[in-house]
This record gives C-alpha cells, structure tokens and sequence, in this order.
C-alpha cells in the first residue's frame, strides 16, 4: 500500500484524531466483528441519555449497569458517556425547571458550584437541602430521555447500516 495513503496529514488536529481513532475506529470495529447496527445505534442513544442524568456522579455507574443488563458493548457506552458529558451540566437546570414545572413545586435557587461545594462539605445536609431537586430533575428527565433515545436511535440507525455495509 502507498506509504501517502496509510499517513496522517500533518496538521491534523488531536481531537479529530482521538475522533476518528477511538469513537469512529471502535464503533467500526465492532461492526466489522458482528455486532448488529441496531445494537450500536441503542447503545449511542442509551449512552448519550444516561450522560445527561440529572445527578452529578451517577452516569459511569448507570452506563455500565444498562449496558451489561442489555448486553450493549461497554467501552462504546462509556466513550458516548464521556463525550457527552458537558451536556449534562447544560440540562442539569432545565430538567429542574421542567420538574418544577411538572409537580407545581417552587422553584428552588441554587447555582452547581454551590451545590457542589455543599455537597463535599456536609453530604447529610445538602440530600436534605436538595433531595427534591434532584427528584424533579429525575421526573423531567424520565418524560424526556424516551423519546431523545429514539430520536437518537433512529438518527443513527441508515448511516450505520451503510457503514455496516462498507465493512463487510
């Protein structure tokens, strides 16, 4: 094979890289060793909505518990975790709202620096002070984790099985 063609060009950034190489390289692998597109786009999906849970702390551990109960490939959930990790910070107050919203509760002032500096100072105290806040979150995020799963799931679904394809 070409020496040109097996290189990478020069400026090729290291996020595009660690892209191509480790999320798009490990979801083409495990196409090319029979797993199913559908399996790889419920795994996606899943990923991303378990990433945007609404309490901090708790996706690693939910990423490995639905994908070893589904049978879904582990480091393609927790890579899909771990990228779409910011955007749990960005939900973390609408899911709230929503929720607030939702049970007609008040809504409750609160900024994640305070919360997680009240957390690692009295873990007791902030569950008291925060533990509803949480459940609304949870609520919000129930109602809406379903349908952004299909919505995911059926995104992905054509460009899979066309790659599928491409491998075989």
């Amino acid at each position: 094979m070409n020496a040109a063609l097996t290189t990478q060009p020069a400026n090729e950034s290291r996020l595009k890289k660690f892209w191509r190489e480790r999320v798009v390289g490990l979801i083409v692998a495990q196409l090319t060793q029979g797993v199913t597109p559908q399996k790889v786009a419920l795994t996606i999906a899943l990923g991303v909505n378990l990433a945007i849970f609404p309490i901090l702390g708790s996706t690693t551990l939910l990423c490995a518990a639905v994908a070893f109960r589904l049978k879904l490939n582990q480091p393609i959930i927790q890579i899909v975790n771990w990228l779409a990790y910011p955007f749990q910070f960005a939900m973390l107050l609408p899911f709230v709202r929503i929720g607030e919203w939702l049970l007609r509760a008040p809504r409750v002032s609160f900024s994640i620096s305070q919360m997680l500096q009240k957390f690692h100072e009295a873990p007791g105290n902030f569950l008291r002070e925060f533990g509803m806040t949480g459940v609304h979150g949870i609520i919000a995020w129930l109602l809406i984790a379903p349908i952004l799963t299909a919505l995911i799931y059926f995104a992905l679904l054509p460009p899979l099985k066309k790659l599928s394809l491409l491998k075989k």
